[in-house]
């Protein structure tokens, strides 16, 4: 299957999603609670872009979600709310939000092969998983994500729905932190792709950003979830504790499944990790420590 095919698979895919949403908060009855309605319609996408993962034995379907469905969400949000038109911080929160949007899925849109092509993750999880295998493709690979996403963005629910003033200062601060996260994971996955274009069998990367983290791409994600944490705290002060909570919920999915997973793989494939692993971060970046071997990687082009 072409690339083009597999494009235009994928739009007609969430074409389909997002209409399904669409039409459970038109037609479907009403909890009372923006939030819930809400976070119903993102379910049912999710099982309908599940369906067409199934439809074409490829969980990669999924990917772009996780970047596409944010700006849906707040612009509904907003809409849907109290808050004017003329809401600054509302429109400080959507550039941050569609900056970071756009730049992930345009990411994701470069590198992706096609639907012949599966996260090797996925393939992973559902092999271990035998007879289970769709029940891990449903919930591990699907709802969950979904699930950690929506809670991602309640502080910006918080934030675009409540009609009452915002500290501007900590908006700034959220967006500060916002650009400086999308710019990270820029750099980072610029840097990645150089790398790959012009790697040798067993090469491992330490250069750039990735001498200071061995996961900046992942940091900078994180970043990002913090900056939507700062916008509801910024909108609702007093109840900070529970606007954390997703991103306590994308800390946990980084250091306790993303990031161990690619580490594994690095380890086992190229030699050289190993020694990546003594001197560079893990996450947070910082200098490395000691000189890099001059044999432990191939320096990027340019």
């Amino acid at each position: 299957m072409s690339r083009t095919t597999s494009f235009v698979r994928v739009i007609i895919a969430y074409v389909v999603a997002l209409g399904v949403a669409a039409a459970w908060l038109s037609l479907g009855p009403d909890t009372g609670h923006l939030w819930l309605d809400t976070l119903v319609a993102d379910l049912w996408a999710t099982l309908v872009i599940f369906g067409f993962s199934r439809l074409y034995a490829n969980s990669s379907m999924y990917d772009a979600y996780w970047s596409v469905i944010p700006p849906v969400l707040l612009v509904y949000w907003w809409a849907a709310g109290d808050v004017g038109l003329d809401a600054v911080h509302c429109w400080v929160i959507a550039v941050v939000v569609g900056v970071w949007a756009i730049r992930l899925t345009a990411n994701w849109a470069t590198g992706w092969p096609g639907l012949d092509h599966e996260d090797w993750r996925y393939g992973m999880l559902k092999e271990r998983a035998g007879g289970a295998a769709i029940v891990v493709d449903l919930f591990a690979i699907h709802v969950i994500p979904t699930i950690q996403v929506f809670l991602g963005m309640v502080p910006v629910y918080v934030a675009v729905t409540q009609p009452d003033s915002t500290l501007a200062w900590l908006t700034a601060l959220g967006a500060v932190v916002g650009f400086a996260a999308v710019a990270l994971e820029y750099v980072a996955d610029a840097q990645l792709r150089r790398f790959t274009a012009h790697r040798t069998p067993g090469a491992v990367l330490d250069t750039g950003v990735w001498s200071w983290s061995r996961h900046p791409n992942y940091f900078g994600e994180f970043s990002f979830w913090v900056a939507m944490a700062l916008f509801g705290i910024a909108a609702a002060p007093s109840d900070w504790w529970w606007l954390l909570v997703g991103v306590v919920v994308m800390l946990a999915m980084f250091l306790g499944a993303s990031i161990p997973m690619m580490e594994q793989r690095s380890l086992s494939r190229r030699p050289g990790y190993a020694d990546v692993v003594a001197r560079v971060s893990l996450f947070v970046p910082r200098p490395p420590r000691g000189a890099r071997p001059p044999q432990s990687t191939e320096r990027i082009p340019g």
